[in-house]
């Protein structure tokens, strides 16, 4: 509820005199130089008591003052006077030994004025007073000079381009990432084609052993998977939903949302309009949009744009590798809230999903370090393809993991609908900006440091990839991104089973494993189909045909298992009508085994480049036209944009 809410409930909300009299000297300075009224003022310390915010980011918010009416009374209050955006520029920066994150986040710099004394610049706010305390003596007791906040960061970010530029790209600890594969390539073709000679030899060398044992581990990893599927999905429709737990007294939290762009000429307005519509108060909204220095393009049209106070653009410097992860790395530290969201450019969430976010996080135990939201899509109905990626999605976010969340495993992220505790996300060092799946890396990363992931009940809509040659692209960054995060978790298998324990450990092994094992082996499991059809198959001279129809049988029936929990999975809401599809969910896993063999070759050869997705192929996605002839740009999905090496 805004201020202009609450002026509709009339006189008999509150003694207005009495609660101004609780706001601080800088409500009290306003009134006095009749900036704010004092009805208003009494309106806004009454929110404040609410809202784990400052009265500067009430009244801007709000729109009853401006970052310069707050600016000029803070230095009214502190005696004391703005500073100019050309001398912040030029004056002389003072080592405070602080770590430039830190300062970023305070969005204070310490500089010497042109009298050479020392003088800490910030906007005023309640930062300040944070600030001082872990400055040291010499500079704790320093005059202050006022400036807004984005010129403060811009100096900053000037001053320390390099190291915040190099802490971005290796925030994440070297054992946990797969940073250090870069200057492997080499060892990485020989130890290839090695191992395809190999596999040739024995190809030609013993043809059906070979066959043989390959099918083997397809049949291994089938059942392993058929199991895990299973028992996610009963725990899911058995499992007892947990009770929030009321807490009506505490304040609502600050929340930080990152929006990776890249490329992007048309976004804002739409992005804007989208955003608007979320309930949550703006006070406590802090929305950074995240550019990339060489994309001027998008710089230059967001420069003519009046973004509201609670949205703001952060220019990422230029370096390798020009990925999402890097981006939100080096963003992160210029956010203020004390829970990051992420989400895509072309991204409609639900109107009440921050404030649904920001109370759970204030139910649940602190272990709960990352809240997962549902990713939906806005248009099945546009083609086959389309209707398949919808189906695969309400059965992985309605049903997989909810039940593998209830089963106490580790969960793979999304990329887009997450929130994270700011502090743990600082603790694990942000997101590994080599790995092309940095979401379902830092899934587990939680996981192996006593983190848990847990599902939440809102949704957010996105585009389903309605062409072929685009869907496998993607689907190919993801397993390419799979595999790449298996291999950097498990370089230290008992440490990582001394981290997870046994059952997420074992879960971990099953999800992986399976998953990639069945999209690179389904040829081969495709081949039992000859046996249920009553034609011959290549294990004939070594199996008898009993065991063969078992396999095939098994094959069968597990392609049952997946249809019912499909069917169960869009049985519900508005996607009822894509039942009648799930039968055909079968032709479209030859894609996933086109994506496999493509991200195989990838992870040779270009482990850290970043296929771009392509969005705004649909209908939808380009806006549909009122009865008036506009375009609704809030209805508009377009591409979160970001592209590799």
């Amino acid at each position: 509820m805004g201020i202009s809410e609450l002026r509709q409930l009339g006189p008999g909300w509150d003694d207005g005199v009495a609660t101004l009299r609780r706001t601080g000297a800088l409500g009290r300075e306003l009134v006095r130089a009749g900036t704010v009224s004092t009805s208003d003022m009494a309106l806004a310390e009454l929110m404040r008591r609410h809202c784990d915010t400052s009265l500067d980011r009430i009244l801007r918010a709000e729109g009853l003052a401006s970052e310069d009416d707050l600016l000029a009374a803070h230095a009214r209050h502190l005696a004391t006077r703005r500073i100019t955006p050309e001398a912040l520029a030029t004056s002389p920066t003072i080592d405070s030994g602080l770590d430039p994150r830190v300062l970023l986040k305070h969005g204070a710099l310490a500089i010497r004025d042109g009298h050479g004394a020392p003088r800490i610049v910030a906007d005023g706010g309640d930062s300040l007073v944070a600030l001082r305390r872990a400055l040291p003596p010499d500079l704790a007791e320093a005059r202050a000079l006022m400036a807004p906040r984005a010129d403060v960061q811009a100096r900053l970010a000037q001053e320390y381009r390099a190291e915040l530029r190099a802490l971005a790209t290796a925030r994440v600890p070297e054992s946990e990432s797969c940073r250090t594969w870069g200057g492997t390539a080499a060892r990485r073709l020989r130890l290839t084609l090695a191992a395809l000679l190999c596999l040739v030899v024995l190809c030609l060398t013993f043809p059906v052993t070979l066959f043989g044992l390959l099918a083997g581990w397809a049949v291994v990893t089938l059942v392993v998977a058929a199991g895990l599927k299973t028992a996610a999905f009963t725990a899911h429709l058995t499992g007892a939903r947990s009770t929030p737990v009321p807490r009506p007294n505490l304040a609502l939290p600050r929340v930080s949302i990152l929006v990776p762009l890249f490329r992007e000429t048309e976004i804002a307005h739409a992005l804007i309009a989208r955003l608007s519509r979320l309930t949550y108060p703006k006070c406590l909204l802090d929305v950074i949009l995240v550019l990339e220095e060489e994309d001027q393009l998008t710089q230059q049209t967001l420069a003519g744009i009046d973004l509201p106070p609670w949205v703001r653009p952060v220019v990422v410097p230029d370096g390798q590798p020009r990925t999402k992860p890097r981006a939100m790395n080096y963003a992160l530290d210029f956010c203020q809230g004390d829970i990051i969201g992420i989400f895509d450019a072309e991204d409609a969430p639900d109107p009440d999903q921050i404030t649904k976010v920001a109370r759970r996080f204030q139910q649940v135990p602190r272990e709960v370090a990352c809240l997962q939201g549902i990713l939906d899509y806005y248009n099945p109905t546009q083609n086959w393809l389309a209707r398949c990626f919808t189906i695969e999605y309400a059965t992985w976010f309605r049903t997989m993991l909810p039940g593998m969340a209830r089963l106490g495993l580790a969960i793979p992220l999304g990329g887009t609908t997450l929130y994270f505790r700011r502090d743990v996300l600082e603790e694990l060092g942000g997101w590994d900006a080599h790995n092309v799946t940095e979401d379902a890396d830092l899934g587990f990363r939680l996981a192996r440091h006593g983190y848990r992931t847990e599902m939440i009940e809102t949704v957010t809509e996105e585009e389903a990839n309605c062409r072929p040659w685009p869907w496998i692209k993607q689907r190919s960054r993801w397993l390419k991104g799979y595999m790449t995060t298996y291999l950097v978790h498990m370089r230290a298998p008992r440490h990582l089973h001394a981290q997870m324990g046994a059952w997420k450990f074992w879960g971990f092994q099953a999800h992986f494993v399976s998953a990639v094992s069945q999209v690179l082996l389904a040829p081969v499991l495709w081949s039992f189909w000859l046996v249920l059809f009553g034609l011959p198959h290549p294990l004939d001279p070594v199996l008898p045909r009993a065991v063969l129809t078992a396999i095939g049988s098994l094959f069968l029936t597990v392609e049952v298992l997946n249809a019912c929990i499909h069917a169960v999975s869009v049985a519900r809401l508005k996607h009822r009508h894509l039942i009648a599809w799930v039968p055909v969910m079968h032709f479209y896993s030859p894609l996933g085994a086109v994506a496999a063999y493509k991200a195989l070759y990838e992870l040779v050869c270009k482990p850290f480049f970043w296929d771009k997705t392509a969005h705004g192929l649909s209908v939808t996605a380009r806006g549909q036209r009122g009865s008036d002839g506009r375009l609704d740009l809030a209805g508009i999905k377009l591409e979160p944009g970001h592209e590799g090496l």
